[in-house]
């Protein structure tokens, strides 16, 4: 068990018979006779739906312990994403619902952990930042005012906006779980010179 102020996002909690994940929390104090209250957003890990409920500070809650296994993304194919575990070879597919904003990151032969629950994946963990190539964009320009921006297509289809020094070809992180540019990758060379 778990109390309501205790919840973190990641966290996994069976309610009411559905297992939710914890995506945001974010906890008020309370004034006077009003009590806290925590508010969250879960999203049910079975059908994808969202749910943003209210829960009292010291509410209890049934958190879910998981197992954790580290898979290797083969390919995606209608609504699924086949991972393979590389000490048995099992191929398990995963909704691709269950993937979010990081579905767009994936690349053969990237290893990610898979959460499970009762032998069913319920979860995939991406890291917060990937590098991804840019396919399309303006030229860049190197003599532009601060905070001017432009539209560039990454390599996986994203759509983001960028400082416009950054050229067609170049590497970039972004958030992957918002999709935003964060900063531009400097090559080796580069920083060498």
């Amino acid at each position: 068990m778990v109390i309501a102020s205790e919840l973190r996002e990641g966290m996994i909690v069976h309610i009411e018979g559905q297992i939710y994940k914890v995506l945001e929390v974010e906890a008020k104090a309370g004034a006077a006779k009003m009590g806290g209250v925590v508010k969250t957003k879960l999203i049910n890990v079975r059908s994808g739906r969202m749910w943003e409920p209210h829960f009292r500070p010291q509410e209890r809650l049934e958190d879910v312990e998981l197992e954790r296994h580290t898979l290797e993304f083969l390919f995606a194919q209608d609504d699924t994403c086949t991972f393979m575990r590389p000490d048995t070879y099992e191929q398990v597919e995963v909704p691709t619902s269950i993937l979010g904003p990081g579905v767009k990151f994936l690349q053969p032969g990237m290893s990610l952990p898979v959460e499970f629950f009762e032998g069913q994946p319920i979860s995939v963990v991406f890291p917060e930042v990937a590098e991804v190539r840019v396919a399309e964009t303006a030229p860049a320009v190197h003599a532009q005012p601060d905070g001017a921006w432009k539209e560039a297509i990454l390599e996986n289809g994203l759509e983001v906006r960028v400082p416009l020094f950054v050229a067609p070809g170049e590497m970039v992180r972004v958030d992957v779980k918002t999709g935003r540019y964060m900063e531009r990758v400097r090559s080796e060379r580069k920083r060498s010179a």
